[in-house]
């Protein structure tokens, strides 16, 4: 049997996790091959292994090659693997029984967490709150009290204001809940609330499109829109409604702004404000100290002529910063589809 040869770390095998790394390998080795390493997993194992499958992606074929060189010759080959909700499913079906699949696919579908408490904790206020005000008092009470106090607490600020006071009444002069109770209160959640959330969650395709505008530099944003609104306006209107702008930054609180001040590359943020009007300027600058804004325009100045095209790129790089502090917990993003709505 011919050993294959070494192969060196790819540069692009830094950005993937230990998990995603994981799941590259369990993607690659099939059912069949992945079966026995599949039935020694423990539910909570499975389920975070099938979360990260889930949302991997393309694989380039060189990291795919150093993580699978020890189980095959002809991983070199692959162009590439792709890891989606519909190839999690696949590989899971035949391997595990069709329920415990569906209940898998379900949880990776809806909000992330171990518990059920963890969960909803993920659950917008307003999506939760609405599904709660059709429960019995008692029972929010008890749902509520087994949240994290600052979800809960915005939470019954969406509650109809009596029946806020009396769900609050009842958490006051709540006694422990038995065991048996609280796995009552769980398993109707996940089987009534939980599942009908993960089925409304199935993206829009116009939030999907909206993203990749995002990610388009600004000349080809534009021309592809201005197309888009020859052919198939209503869509094109849609798009640019949920896309988030460099001038959507605007709309941050200041605190919001400060993480984002913080979290930036120094110069990309001097290269994106250089093509900024003057009132998002005093809006950066406001987060920083009075030295650290002299120096930014010391900077700006220093730098002379720019193409606006770099000051695009630099502004596009911010958004995603913002997008990704959003999306780890950091910040509040002004949702750009309503005007009070917050996402978390």
């Amino acid at each position: 049997m011919t050993t294959m040869p070494a192969v060196g770390e790819p540069p692009e095998l830094k950005k993937y996790s230990g998990p995603q790394r994981a799941a590259a390998l369990m993607l690659a080795l099939g059912k069949e091959h992945g079966a026995p390493i599949w039935e020694q997993l423990s539910t909570d194992e499975i389920k975070e292994l099938s979360s990260s499958i889930s949302q991997l992606g393309r694989l380039p074929a060189t990291v795919v090659e150093y993580l699978l060189v020890q189980f095959t010759g002809e991983v070199s080959s692959m162009a590439s693997l792709h890891g989606s909700y519909e190839t999690t499913e696949r590989l899971l079906n035949g391997i595990l029984p069709d329920d415990k699949v569906r209940e898998i696919m379900e949880d990776i579908r809806g909000p992330s967490g171990r518990t059920m408490w963890d969960k909803l904790s993920n659950v917008s206020e307003t999506v939760l709150a609405a599904y709660l005000r059709n429960e019995y008092p008692q029972t929010v009470a008890v749902i509520l009290s087994k949240l994290k106090p600052e979800h809960a607490a915005r939470v019954i600020s969406e509650l109809p204001g009596d029946f806020a006071i009396d769900v609050i009444q009842r958490m006051l002069r709540m006694d422990p809940v038995q065991k048996e109770i609280v796995a009552e209160i769980e398993q109707t959640l996940k089987s009534e609330f939980m599942t009908n959330l993960s089925r409304a969650q199935k993206r829009d395709p116009h939030e999907v499109m909206a993203d990749v505008f995002n990610a388009l530099d600004r000349s080809t944003e534009e021309s592809m829109l201005t197309a888009l609104d020859a052919c198939n306006p209503e869509s094109a209107e849609r798009i640019r409604a949920l896309m988030f702008t460099f001038e959507d930054l605007a709309n941050l609180l200041p605190a919001a702004i400060a993480a984002v001040v913080k979290n930036a590359d120094k110069r990309q943020m001097a290269l994106a404000l250089k093509g900024a009007p003057e009132e998002m300027k005093q809006l950066f600058m406001g987060a920083m100290t009075e030295r650290a804004a002299k120096m930014l325009r010391e900077d700006m100045a220093a730098m002379g002529p720019v193409r606006a095209r770099e000051c695009e790129e630099a502004q596009t790089e911010l958004v995603r910063l913002a997008k990704s502090l959003a999306d780890r917990g950091e910040i509040v993003l002004v949702d750009p589809k309503a005007d009070e709505a917050m996402i978390y």
